[in-house]
């Protein structure tokens, strides 16, 4: 059994989620200063776990130390290609050729040098908003356009809006379509048919797709994820992106596998993506695939609890926010718009008046406003005094409010 209560210090590691937030949440310097010192927010912000990466994967890093030597270094041996197919074949169903396999320093990097090598100047990007603002930024820093479709919210559940997603992709300046399978921010897991009508539409406007499923090994227990590239096993303009950065805890360690099924655009990936990998991180990932499974299982149950008990708890604390068990990802989508205006910055709110570092739903593209993700990849403890913060804080805010109006 795994201790995923035990609460660990970051501090002094040089921690995005502990000296980042300054800058990425609120675009600011270190003078920024809060009524909190900075170790006693509760961080439930940037999308990495407050858990130890399992100790099978930190004895294959040791192993990989003990050979003590660190040089130029590229993923040659078939043995990782058979590691990773086989977690993908295991647990999806899901097989692909070794050439297909590229690597990157991360997903966000493939993103930014597939949308150029695939769009011409002219032409557009489409994908399903509120989405991971990543997409845009790919195609902002390519200086291509962007398409959004938004999703459907229906009593805190979203679907595809199949009819408007349809008539964008038939836009003949539409030419890739990024999809996050499962999906960031909503958690949604996107169902057999629901795919196989998006690759219908897809086939039918020729349009590239990258398929991003970073978080396809985070479902909760009931859910079931299918890779795009099972729904489309012979289409060649489909791209597949996942890795083992949020599965396993190692986002610094900075390795993705990118799935290119096309020949010529993996030529072009080769002949211009001058990439090495760190041998720690190739170690790494192998053995997380090799041997993670079952702190991965544990990981999931331990995970479900901390959706349910966070329903339970902003059912009692906070009756008028709209929540529902995120499909996929450690991360909850909470619709506050009962409590808040739409252009509040809800961020600054709870780091002024809770101490909880959290993202808002204005980090999200569009169709978000009103919304916060709450990462739940973290100790029991932590997570109870975050939500305890963040209720106290609304209902405060609210009575505070109602008085202000009664006098």
């Amino acid at each position: 059994m795994y201790n995923f209560d035990e609460i660990i210090d970051r501090k002094h590691t040089n921690a995005m989620n502990t000296d980042g937030f300054r800058d990425y949440i609120f675009h600011a310097d270190e003078t920024m200063t809060f009524p909190y010192r900075d170790e006693e927010f509760i961080r439930m912000w940037v999308a990495d776990m407050e858990f130890a990466t399992p100790d099978v994967v930190i004895d294959g890093m040791r192993e990989r130390l003990d050979k003590r030597i660190f040089g130029y270094t590229r993923v040659f041996e078939k043995s990782y290609y058979d590691a990773f197919s086989a977690w993908c074949r295991k647990r999806y169903g899901w097989s692909f050729d070794r050439k297909e396999l590229a690597m990157s320093n991360g997903i966000i990097p493939a993103l930014y040098e597939l949308v150029e090598y695939i769009c011409k100047p002219d032409e557009k990007v489409l994908f399903l908003t509120p989405s991971y603002a990543y997409f845009k930024y790919a195609a902002d820093f390519n200086k291509r356009d962007y398409v959004c479709s938004d999703l459907i919210y229906e009593d805190g559940y979203y679907s595809v809006d199949f009819e408007d997603f349809a008539k964008k992709a038939a836009d003949e300046k539409t030419t890739l379509f990024i999809l996050c399978n499962p999906h960031n921010p909503s958690g949604r897991v996107w169902k057999e048919k629901e795919l196989e009508k998006m690759a219908e539409i897809i086939s039918k406007n020729h349009l590239w797709v990258i398929s991003d499923e970073i978080h396809c090994d985070l479902i909760r227990q009931n859910q079931k994820h299918i890779p795009m590239g099972k729904v489309m096993p012979d289409y060649g303009r489909l791209i597949t992106a996942m890795a083992p950065s949020k599965t396993f805890n190692l986002a610094g360690m900075m390795i993705s596998n990118v799935m290119i099924r096309d020949d010529e655009l993996r030529e072009i990936w080769l002949g211009r993506h001058y990439n090495f990998d760190n041998p720690l991180s190739i170690a790494a990932a192998q053995a997380a695939y090799e041997k993670g499974e079952q702190w991965l299982e544990e990981l999931r149950v331990y995970l479900d609890e901390n959706f349910r008990f966070t329903g339970e708890y902003l059912k009692e604390h906070l009756p008028k926010a709209k929540y529902r068990i995120s499909e996929a990802t450690y991360l909850a989508w909470v619709d506050l718009n009962a409590y808040f205006e739409p252009d509040e910055h809800l961020p600054l709110f709870f780091a002024y008046k809770a101490g909880v570092l959290l993202e808002g739903g204005n980090m999200f593209v569009q169709n978000s406003d009103g919304f916060i993700r709450l990462n739940l990849a973290c100790p029991k403890a932590v997570l109870k005094e975050g939500l305890k913060r963040i209720c106290e804080a609304v209902n405060t805010k609210h009575e505070g409010k109602y008085l202000g109006e009664n006098g």
